[in-house]
């Protein structure tokens, strides 16, 4: 899982001749894979001035409890829909790789408060789950339909260097796969912790729409 192939890296901005200052790790969501997002780089308008590189790795193959145990790429197992019991051991499995993920683009000169994790769905909550418990200060969080997974040990395992994180969440009103509700008491408790959350719900069901896009560019020009 931590090989350098199982990525795809797309590099935009002020890039010619010379390397990316910024890096943005973006995670899939459940049975796709790390070209999901790929198109969506273009779209966002980000300024020539910015040299982002966007690194969209590959989740590994696993059986997928609710899915009757196909085998598909996913971050972790996930065994209802809903919340319940959640799969901690695949969890921090995945953020250990994105820990890797991060530790090669500070070995290749991008420092950590120019790094963004970011991610839909399964792929958005493991980025909150990684970010917020990094020990080095990012540039920030966005958790796009998701929640924020293991909530109850948030408290006592997060990072105080990055205690003040910008946080992006934005999720569909009629998502059929998370609920916006989940969500909101995502934003909720990740708001009680003092974390600086910026909301965002648009008129859609689990997917992504062109004002989201737009949203999430701009709130990446300002972290970054």
């Amino acid at each position: 899982m931590n090989e350098s192939s199982q990525m795809v890296e797309v590099e935009v901005g002020n890039t010619a001749g010379k390397s990316s200052d910024a890096a943005v790790i973006w995670m899939h969501g459940l049975g796709a894979d790390g070209h999901d997002f790929e198109p969506i780089v273009p779209a966002l308008n980000l300024p020539s001035r910015l040299a982002v590189r966007f690194v969209f790795p590959h989740a590994p193959v696993r059986p997928v409890t609710i899915n009757n145990g196909m085998s598909m790429r996913a971050w972790y197992d996930i065994f209802s829909l809903g919340g319940g019991v959640e799969d901690e051991a695949g969890l921090r499995a995945t953020q250990q790789h994105i820990e890797a993920l991060i530790a090669k683009e500070r070995a290749r000169g991008i420092a950590a408060d120019r790094i963004v994790l970011a991610g839909f769905s399964q792929g958005g909550a493991v980025a909150l789950m990684t970010a917020l418990r990094h020990t080095e200060r990012l540039a920030g969080v966005m958790a796009l339909s998701t929640y924020l997974p293991l909530a109850g040990k948030l408290a006592a395992e997060r990072q105080l260097v990055n205690a003040d994180l910008p946080v992006f969440m934005a999720h569909g009103k009629a998502d059929e796969i998370i609920s916006i509700d989940r969500a909101a008491s995502s934003r909720d408790a990740l708001l009680a912790l003092g974390y600086p959350v910026e909301w965002a719900s648009y008129a859609m069901g689990h997917a992504v729409c062109p004002q989201e896009v737009a949203d999430i560019g701009a709130w990446l020009d300002r972290v970054l």
